[in-house]
């Protein structure tokens, strides 16, 4: 059985990290909002660290050339070559493995990968996430669980076969046998990941099959890493935490989405040791980040433990 880390890890105090450094790599996702964009780039920028920008490739064009004119004065800057990414299809995935591949080919060294979408924002500043990654170096940063035992209704994602197609997943699926020996794991789309973490997903053999049989399932981002990490040889300590701050609410048939933040939602901001929340409009409260930024140097402390995967906490929801 592979031991996971539950819940929080731990916290730290500034002014007592030792004199090293963290470099970060994003991978941010963008296909709205292009001034919403502006405000999470400025916000976690650092010369230290390496920004890959994936613009879906459904954006308007002008979206697209806002945000690279935007970015020309910034070094360290990167743009992913552009993909029609569907919800709920395998193409979400498939960003985010040639988000890893293209950064790990890059000619600099960096020491973790965080995604983020465009409408993401830290709750915490660059000095404080590079302090808390240093102190916590070595260990990544997912929601797993056994998606048998504690999420049963979404085994249909995985037990039925999708197609995607240009703009949607096809209507018409069939039942299938899932892999033979493999436990389903899921949590969500969005990870911490060490740098040898990355190196594996992208490089081991043992990966291959669970491309190919997630390609055709629903919604895989919130799956696919989580059933390779808990079903290979990799090593690595994860921990069950993406470190962020979401509200799900209800939404018609997608049953769950993210709430975006007003004023109304700043205590459950401000409370816990998340370092990301998503997601923000300015078009539905542009006030909120600045309420945000109030505590945005203040460091965050936490508690740690150890179990098994049999016992992690599921205190989370997801899209179903």
């Amino acid at each position: 059985m592979k031991n996971v880390y539950v819940g929080e890890s731990n916290g730290h105090r500034v002014g007592e990290i030792p004199k090293k450094s963290i470099s970060i790599a994003y991978l941010i996702l963008v296909h709205r909002l292009p001034n919403q964009f502006k405000k999470l780039f400025k916000a976690i920028y650092d010369s230290s660290n390496f920004y890959l920008i994936h613009i879906d490739k459904k954006a308007n064009q002008e979206i697209g050339e806002d945000i690279k004119k935007f970015l020309q004065q910034y070094k360290n800057i990167h743009i992913l070559d552009n993909e029609n990414v569907i919800w709920g299809g395998y193409s979400m995935v498939q960003a985010e493995l040639n988000g890893m591949k293209y950064l790990l080919n890059m000619d600099a060294k960096w020491d973790y990968f965080i995604n983020l979408s465009g409408q993401d924002y830290p709750l915490r500043s660059q000095k404080i996430i590079q302090e808390f990654l240093l102190e916590n170096n070595g260990k990544s940063y997912i929601k797993i669980d056994n998606q048998e035992k504690v999420r049963p209704e979404t085994m249909n994602r995985i037990e039925n076969y999708f197609e995607e197609s240009e703009d949607k997943i096809s209507d018409k699926t069939h039942k299938r046998g899932f892999m033979k020996d493999v436990i389903p794991y899921i949590g969500g789309q969005w990870m911490i990941l060490t740098r040898s973490c990355c190196e594996f997903i992208n490089s081991s053999s043992e990966v291959k099959k669970f491309e190919d049989y997630y390609l055709n399932t629903l919604i895989a981002d919130e799956s696919f890493f989580q059933t390779v990490l808990m079903n290979t040889s990799f090593k690595g300590t994860l921990i069950n935490d993406d470190k962020r701050a979401i509200i799900w609410i209800p939404d018609g048939d997608i049953k769950l989405r993210p709430k975006t933040f007003t004023k109304n939602d700043l205590a459950f901001l401000q409370k816990g040791n998340h370092l990301f929340a998503r997601k923000f409009d300015d078009n539905v409260d542009n006030k909120i980040i600045d309420y945000i930024n109030i505590q945005y140097n203040e460091p965050f402390k936490a508690t740690i433990k150890l179990n098994t995967i049999n016992h992690i906490s599921t205190g989370f929801n997801h899209l179903n």
